[in-house]
């Protein structure tokens, strides 16, 4: 277990955890933005944010949602990946501190991520066909825990010190001899019958 000092200030946790808030929510936006942009006649903004999410989704009619006639920018388990982390990121602060940097254990992950593999796998193989709901919700569960997996990294992030004294090359360092005015306690190198 890890100790999260008390005193440490909240501001950059906090800004932290807006700024990561914020772009989730946008992300948001943007999946439900694409298609009312195409439906009142804004083709260039609704057109880029299809363009931009069709990196990392397969964007197919059949398994995504629509709205005013145009799917939503992801299908239907990215959508649920997004708004799971959007909506878990806004109640982040009062399920967990915003000290904590630690993650949960691994395996909280890879539950959350099995009945995603299995709504995937049993379709694969044919052996059911997912529905539209299985795929949001699965999609749900996973981006609600990934972001405990996530926000700790970026507040510990956070509260490193990033200032001169950390920036300054080796060799500009200026180095003073430390002087002691103890003695050196005594080696127990120096009587050989006292080493262990």
């Amino acid at each position: 277990m890890q100790y999260n000092s008390q005193t440490t200030s909240l501001g950059r946790p906090v800004i932290m955890w807006l700024l990561v808030t914020a772009v989730s929510l946008s992300l948001v936006l943007m999946i439900l933005g694409a298609p009312l942009a195409l439906s009142s006649g804004h083709l260039f903004p609704g057109l880029t944010i299809y363009r931009s999410f069709s990196y990392v989704c397969h964007q197919i009619p059949e398994r995504s949602f629509f709205i005013a006639g145009h799917q939503f920018g992801v299908c239907a388990r990215c959508t649920g990946l997004y708004f799971g982390f959007a909506a878990a990121s806004l109640a982040y602060p009062v399920v967990r501190s915003l000290r904590m940097t630690t993650a949960p254990a691994r395996k909280w992950l890879f539950l959350a991520a099995a009945p995603l593999a299995i709504d995937f796998s049993l379709t694969y193989f044919g052996i059911w066909e997912n529905t539209h709901t299985s795929r949001l919700l699965t999609g749900l569960l996973l981006g609600s825990v990934a972001v405990f997996f996530v926000m700790p990294g970026f507040m510990e992030l956070s509260l490193r010190r990033w200032g001169k004294a950390d920036s300054t090359p080796a060799e500009n360092v200026v180095r003073t001899p430390v002087l002691s005015t103890n003695p050196a306690a005594p080696s127990d190198y120096s009587a050989p019958h006292r080493r262990i």
